[in-house]
């Protein structure tokens, strides 16, 4: 791992929202001086209380601390909800010594619960004891956030920035309820990057966008979606220079590609993570609309599953998701097999590309509709038995 980004602590602890005693529900984040903050979240009409609160306070642009719960969404809470999670966020002001409105507060579990709020006031206290800036402190962070994740998530960058070494680190969550608009997933970004509030919006809105917003595991929107971008500063002087602006994307972008791919990688049930990419398009739009398409088509998730080079699922799939082309002009390949081309099937080994999705984790499936240059990537988990049972037996 490479080192975090200065001007930052952080932990994550159980204080006993979930009921089994080795997993972690609550997580704090610190930042030593107020820090630049962006956000993007769900745009589901349903909303969860930590959404509202946030929305209200990213505007201004800075930030002292995080705090995110597990196990509990406090979405569909009614006022109640709302006075929670500004409860959070005044008793996580409290412990750290900073002022209510600069802590934004995350939650991710069952909807429609209220939160034990006497557990959570008390891991919020022993959270604010126990801050640190080492990695174990980063991976406890990450792991705070997580409900039915198999693994935690994280990603880390080091690079040069206007003659500064500037690191970026991010965590997040999510394998169920995923997308596509990020699904139930949330993501916490820290960098020590300067940010002009203005600069760090724009910049995570367009990495969420190529990233976050390419993903699916079951196509159901969250009431819960957020990632936040905070800035510290510290590793420079001056705010970062417009020339610089597009390598700190870069890297943020990546680093957004990096998190949101794992997420359907441990989507629940999954047993591969299907990779799609179409190209050949006349917008991006259009590509990502194909590719989103066959991303969540449940004949064609299953069929990965099954290790079944169906290809006409795929080539299904793609006609009806309301793109206008050519279909003489498709072009399919598989875990780079030509499977279709011309409007018609090509010659294959059907039993070793089905190998070939057996013995490896990703299936590649290439789209090329022979159109124009625009191109997209989707990523998504395939759809198996244990999905089934997971959210069948969410509850019971």
């Amino acid at each position: 791992m490479q080192s975090l980004p200065l001007g930052f602590r952080m932990t994550g602890l159980r204080c006993g929202i979930k009921p089994a005693a080795d997993k972690l529900d609550l997580t704090l984040i610190v930042a030593d001086e107020d820090a630049t903050a962006a956000g993007v979240y769900t745009q589901n009409l349903v909303y969860a209380a930590p959404v509202a609160i946030d929305r209200e306070r990213t505007p201004s642009r800075r930030a002292r601390a995080v705090v995110v719960n597990s196990g509990n969404a406090n979405a569909c809470t009614g006022q109640r909800g709302l006075d929670d999670a500004r409860r959070m966020a005044q008793v996580t002001a409290e412990a750290i010594g900073v002022e209510a409105e600069q802590v934004l507060v995350m939650s991710t579990g069952v909807i429609g619960q209220f939160l034990p709020m006497d557990k959570i006031e008390a891991g919020v206290r022993n959270a604010a004891s126990q801050l640190g800036h080492t990695g174990e402190d980063f991976v406890l962070a990450a792991r705070g956030i997580c409900t039915t994740d198999k693994s935690h998530k994280i990603a880390t960058r080091e690079f040069q920035l206007a003659g500064r070494t500037v690191r970026i680190a991010g965590m997040a969550k999510g394998a169920g309820m995923i997308g596509p608009r990020m699904a139930t997933m949330l993501a916490v970004i820290m960098t020590d990057a300067r940010l002009e509030p203005i600069d760090a919006q724009y910049a995570l809105s367009e990495a969420v966008n190529e990233s976050f917003n390419c993903i699916s595991v079951d196509g159901h929107m969250s009431t819960n979606d957020t990632v936040l971008l905070l800035a510290s500063g510290a590793a420079m002087d001056e705010p970062l220079p417009s020339s610089e602006g597009f390598v700190f994307f870069r890297e943020l972008r990546e680093l957004c590609v990096e998190l949101a791919k794992q997420i359907p990688d441990d989507g629940e049930g999954a047993s591969h993570l299907m990779c799609i990419h179409v190209r050949g398009c006349i917008s991006d739009a259009d590509a990502r609309r194909i590719a989103q398409t066959v991303a969540e088509s449940p004949l064609v998730k299953t069929a990965v599953a099954g290790n079944d080079p169906n290809w006409g699922r795929i080539v299904s799939a793609a006609g009806y998701a309301g793109v206008s082309f050519d279909p003489d002009r498709l072009e399919l390949r598989l875990n780079g097999t030509l499977l279709y081309r011309d409007g018609a099937p090509q010659p294959f080994d059907d039993p070793a590309v089905s190998r070939s999705m057996r013995e490896s984790r990703e299936t590649r499936i290439e789209l090329n509709l022979h159109l124009g240059g625009a191109e997209a990537n989707f990523w998504a988990s395939d759809l198996t038995h244990e999905y089934v049972r997971i959210n069948a037996d969410y509850r019971t």
